[in-house]
């Protein structure tokens, strides 16, 4: 068993991972780097990661000045570098326009320069790629097999949010891009990027499997009183064998969601600040949908300043309404083996939070219709720290429709307290008497 980690020493642990990565070059244009061995630790998600063998070319991309767009050029080095090749992204470089770059074999991508997503929010809005769950959209996408990304702690992405996030707080049902979307990936690496900014979610893993994602660093900041929206650090889509490990994240939304039929996945060592927590779903959005978690695993993390820590949340059995943007409920499936293992909470609203009416705050159309999602063996070990004083002396809150639809919640060494040192949870709806030293009480 690993020992606890506050969050201060994991932030000293990632920034020596990142500051070791060889970088072996003086000048920050003729930059190379050399591709990390990282490997999932201390667990995977089920299998080994796949081999990924040495690549056999190189092709180098050329930034022009002035912010002028670089997206051809950048499109003409994946062409050229698509098959067992290197492509070297060492200056700074402005894309201006949507890449699809799903065609990748055996393919490595060292970032050490910058790549920066230009603001014109008209043109992303007619022309960047969309995905109908959410409403998403993106400003490029990377796939195809054995792909790695890597920037050895100094590379850069930066989604010039602000701009975005100006123009939502004038109409909240505007679309904004993800920063980075890898759809379609079988077997890959993204390590060692620096993020910053993003308009949307800062990552979607979507249709893909045997992923690793290390030694990160995503930060969301307005510099005006206009928020960061939406601001998911990693979510997960259609996807397995996922590792997310040993990164920082200082944002304002999910630090890491898994979405519809997202199953295998860990998340281990992250350091969270000012999210939504590491979150299941929200799922059950879509009428005759089915959607799955299942067999995920979350180890040694810490969350402060955040809504949740530990969040499970579906929606309810008929469709409601939460946002211009966001709304759902009706569908169906089920959430299973599920572990928050070793979590220190720090100020955050609920160390946990189980809700089967998300979306709605109407809680007699809840009871009405209550959730069609099932959500069962759910495992909660080794929590510590403190909540805020929102909901004092209140420190969770799990909250199910129906008893068929909860069933098999655990809970163990849960030292959880409020500001006045107190420690109640609200529990409706589901057996708790396997909850370890909870002092249940009704929502009042």
């Amino acid at each position: 068993m690993f020992s606890r980690i506050s969050s201060g020493v994991a932030i000293a642990f990632l920034a020596t991972a990142i500051t070791c990565s060889p970088v072996t070059s003086t000048s920050r244009d003729k930059q190379s780097i050399a591709r990390p061995d990282i490997q999932p630790f201390p667990h995977n998600a089920g299998r080994a990661r796949p081999f990924s063998p040495s690549r056999n070319a190189t092709c180098h991309v050329a930034a022009q000045d002035s912010g002028a767009d670089d997206s051809a050029a950048i499109l003409s080095a994946f062409q050229e570098c698509k098959n067992g090749g290197t492509i070297v992204l060492d200056a700074d470089y402005t894309i201006g326009t949507a890449l699809d770059l799903t065609f990748l074999d055996g393919v490595d991508i060292a970032l050490s320069g910058s790549i920066t997503f230009t603001n014109d929010i008209d043109y992303w809005t007619a022309n960047a790629f969309r995905y109908d769950f959410q409403n998403s959209m993106t400003f490029w996408k990377i796939g195809g097999k054995d792909v790695n990304i890597y920037g050895g702690g100094v590379g850069l992405i930066d989604g010039n949010g602000q701009a975005w996030w100006d123009a939502f707080a004038a109409n909240n049902s505007l679309l904004r891009p993800i920063a980075l979307v890898v759809d379609g990936l079988e077997g890959g690496s993204i390590t060692g990027l620096r993020m910053i900014n993003s308009p949307n979610w800062f990552n979607l893993i979507a249709n893909s499997s045997d992923i690793l994602v290390s030694d990160m660093v995503l930060e969301a900041k307005s510099a005006n009183s206009n928020p960061v929206k939406n601001s998911d650090g990693w979510d997960t889509y259609r996807s397995e064998y996922v590792v997310i490990q040993n990164s920082v994240i200082d944002n304002t939304d999910d630090c890491v969601s898994f979405k519809p039929n997202s199953t295998n996945i860990v998340v281990q060592g992250l350091v969270c600040n000012g999210s939504h927590g590491i979150s299941v779903g929200s799922l059950g959005q879509y009428v005759e949908q089915y959607d799955i978690v299942e067999n995920v695993y979350i180890y040694n993390n810490s969350m402060s300043n955040a809504s949740d820590a530990a969040r499970i949340k579906v929606w309810p059995g008929v469709h409601s309404e939460l946002e211009p943007v966001l709304s759902g409920g009706g569908g169906s499936g089920y959430v299973k083996n599920v572990t928050y293992e070793r979590y220190e909470s720090n100020n955050n609203d609920w160390a946990i939070e189980v809700n089967q009416c998300y979306g709605q705050s109407n809680t007699t159309l809840c009871e009405l219709y209550p959730s069609n999602m099932t959500i069962s063996d759910i495992y909660f070990i080794d929590m510590w720290g403190t909540t805020s004083s929102k909901h004092d002396p209140k420190v969770g809150t799990l909250v199910c429709s129906s008893p068929e639809q909860c069933f098999n919640f655990h809970a163990k060494n849960i030292s959880i307290t409020s500001p006045t040192g107190k420690s109640e949870w609200i529990c409706a709806n589901f057996d708790t008497s396997d909850l370890e030293g909870f002092n249940c009480v009704a929502d009042v």
